[in-house]
């Protein structure tokens, strides 16, 4: 079966737990949730998933390399044990603005290897992002975060299958959750291509018609390629979205 998540952002533990039920309870088919970790909540990723557990077997913490001293044990590995937390996603992290909180000059590839060590039953998904760089200079950080250990990968949400295609022919026998995510509004597409170098296809409409088309075109391409998926409903109603996307 494909394996389906859904990313929730977590604001506080009531609307984590109002979201996690509509998930349960409407899509049947979602059996993933993946949490970010987000300075402005207090609501850390690992403690998110924690509550995600009640509900799913699968929850994915992203955890920010910046955020973990390597030279000493990692603190999170004890709770992510206690927690039942067998997966994880490992991204670089942006330092906070005005460094109020103490980060460190960690790698995502040295958390890679770090996790490895102190948890090797971890599944340590890295993450790709699609957009930052050419082809051929993702696909070699790919591949040093392979060789640290990576089981997997996330991507940056896709919005041209035929680019989608493009990777899923490069990285054939990884398990990757390919990202889908709606943008609504010359508002949201500006913020895409300017701070993550998003080039949207000709075709593409900042409508909720044709990012719910398009998400269903991807879950089939994922299907059809028995590869994992996350959707990423964002600025918008999650059941609205999900409902489009995910119905029969």
């Amino acid at each position: 079966m494909t394996r389906i998540a859904v990313e929730l952002v977590p604001r506080n533990e009531q609307t984590l737990l109002e979201e996690l039920q509509v998930i349960h309870t409407h899509y049947p088919t979602v059996n993933v949730i993946n949490i970010p970790d987000l300075l402005r909540f207090d609501l850390r990723s690992w403690e998110g998933c924690c509550i995600a557990k009640r509900f799913f077997t699968s929850a994915i913490p992203h955890l920010r390399a910046i955020d973990f001293n390597l030279n000493e044990p990692l603190p999170v590995v004890p709770y992510l044990r206690a927690a039942q937390i067998t997966e994880v996603l490992v991204l670089q992290g942006d330092p906070p603005q005005g460094m109020e909180r103490k980060v460190y000059p960690s790698t995502s590839i040295e958390l890679i290897r770090k996790l490895k060590e102190e948890m090797p039953e971890l599944r340590v998904y890295g993450a790709i992002d699609q957009y930052r760089t050419s082809m051929r200079q993702e696909l070699n950080y790919i591949k040093r975060k392979i060789a640290a250990g990576a089981d997997g990968f996330f991507t940056q949400p896709f919005f041209d299958l035929r680019f989608m295609e493009m990777y899923m022919d490069a990285l054939q026998g990884q398990e990757v959750f390919w990202g889908v995510s709606p943008v609504l509004g010359e508002k949201s597409v500006n913020y895409w291509e300017t701070k993550n170098n998003v080039v949207f296809p000709a075709r593409f409409q900042p409508t909720l018609e044709w990012n719910i088309g398009f998400a269903r075109e991807a879950l089939a391409l994922a299907g059809s390629a028995a590869s994992p998926i996350y959707f990423m409903p964002i600025r918008m109603d999650m059941q609205t979205y999900l409902g489009g996307v995910l119905k029969d």
